[in-house]
């Protein structure tokens, strides 16, 4: 078996590399690229969207096709380390741990049995060590700020540096430093398992669903122009209007989909006490 990836892998790389040669060459003034493709991104973006940021521009309009499909790969990788890691099955665990806050004494409660008061006893797992107050405060503290930047990066991508992908990455960030500095329990009753999975869709959902009401409105798929009626705004202002919304769609995607893998990969898919 092994054999077998070695061949397809060289094979791979080999016909990667023949197809290389022919691309034009590095820095070339001649290339398409440089001839007419650069140029009009430069010239024409916001007289065409109204978007400052060039990159964003390019990334959600005219290569738009592109990135929905970089999306839908994110959101696939979620889906693959799910199925490979997520374990189910009847649970072998027949106890429970339960610590007290304040005193530090330790109890083991039997599956069924009643259980100690949640406001003075917090769920452990069996290799549980102590947090530190230091580092549990200050990310309580850091972390709705690092959301609110978030947002902000996803909100104002089309105008300045940012967008979906960095927004989402810096919200999915914020939850996985809850569930680091405090544990995945935690993290967990914030952001529910169902909720990656389904939050994970929908954002993908939203940059297809945008293409396809396109289409139903008599343009051409993500061609936003079409959405000038419905956001009653001239058709430039509507390809800037859609491709935030496309932005929202990539962030909702990307923040749930780093989520979801972090979850399975620090607790092997058992959703335990994790890193």
């Amino acid at each position: 078996m092994k054999i077998i990836g070695l061949i397809v892998a060289v094979l791979t790389g080999g016909l990667l590399v023949y197809a290389a040669e022919d691309f034009p060459a590095w820095s070339d003034p001649a290339s398409p690229a440089s001839t007419y493709l650069s140029p009009h991104f430069i010239e024409k973006t916001i007289e065409e969207t109204s978007v400052p940021n060039i990159v964003t521009a390019v990334l959600a309009d005219y290569r738009g096709f592109d990135t929905m499909f970089e999306t839908t790969v994110i959101f696939s990788a979620g889906v693959a380390v799910f199925l490979l890691l997520r374990t189910s099955g009847p649970k072998t665990q027949q106890t429970r741990l339960y610590r007290h806050q304040l005193t530090g004494v330790t109890l083991r409660i039997k599956e069924g049995a009643d259980l100690p008061p949640s406001d003075n006893f917090e769920r452990i797992d069996r290799f549980w060590t102590p947090h530190d107050l230091i580092i549990k405060t200050v990310c309580r503290l850091l972390i709705p700020f690092i959301q609110l930047f978030g947002l902000y990066v996803i909100a104002h991508g089309h105008h300045s540096p940012g967008g979906g992908f960095q927004g989402g990455v810096i919200l999915g960030a914020s939850i996985i430093l809850l569930a680091i500095s405090h544990d995945l329990r935690t993290a967990v009753k914030r952001v529910a398992e169902k909720m990656d999975a389904v939050l994970c869709a929908i954002g993908v959902l939203i940059y297809a669903g945008t293409g396809a009401l396109c289409l139903l409105l008599g343009l051409n798929f993500l061609d936003y122009k079409a959405l000038a009626p419905v956001l009653h705004v001239d058709s430039i202002m509507a390809r800037s209007h859609g491709i935030l919304i496309v932005e929202i769609g990539v962030g909702i995607a990307v923040m749930f989909t780093m989520i979801w893998i972090y979850n399975n990969v620090s607790s092997g898919g058992k959703y335990n006490q994790g890193l």
